[in-house]
């Protein structure tokens, strides 16, 4: 009677496992963009995401300049300014216009 529980879970535990791995690859298929973006992601992206990044990099320069004594007193001042100005500078400039996530 064990024996027929223990196969049981195992089977179960089985598909179950299957189950979600086959979904964590339809839900990775949604966050991937593969078309260009429309003329409103791209206006969008011009008048509201880029003055926003201008303007993190800009409150980034003023914290990493603040804080870079520090930072530098702890060994971690090129991750600072990775996290404080490289990554928003990037994000603004290099972006291409409508696309949000890359």
């Amino acid at each position: 009677m064990h024996t027929t529980i223990k196969k049981s879970v195992v089977i179960l535990t089985i598909i179950t496992l299957l189950i979600i791995l086959s979904g964590s690859t339809v839900l990775a298929r949604e966050y991937i963009q593969t078309e260009t973006p429309d003329a409103m992601a791209m206006l969008a992206d011009f008048v509201a995401v880029r003055p926003f990044g201008i303007a993190s990099l800009v409150t980034g320069s003023a914290v990493f300049v603040l804080s870079s004594p520090f930072s530098a007193l702890g060994g971690n001042i090129a991750s600072a300014w990775d996290k404080l100005v490289a990554e928003p500078a990037k994000y603004t400039f290099k972006r291409p216009l409508g696309y949000f996530n890359n």
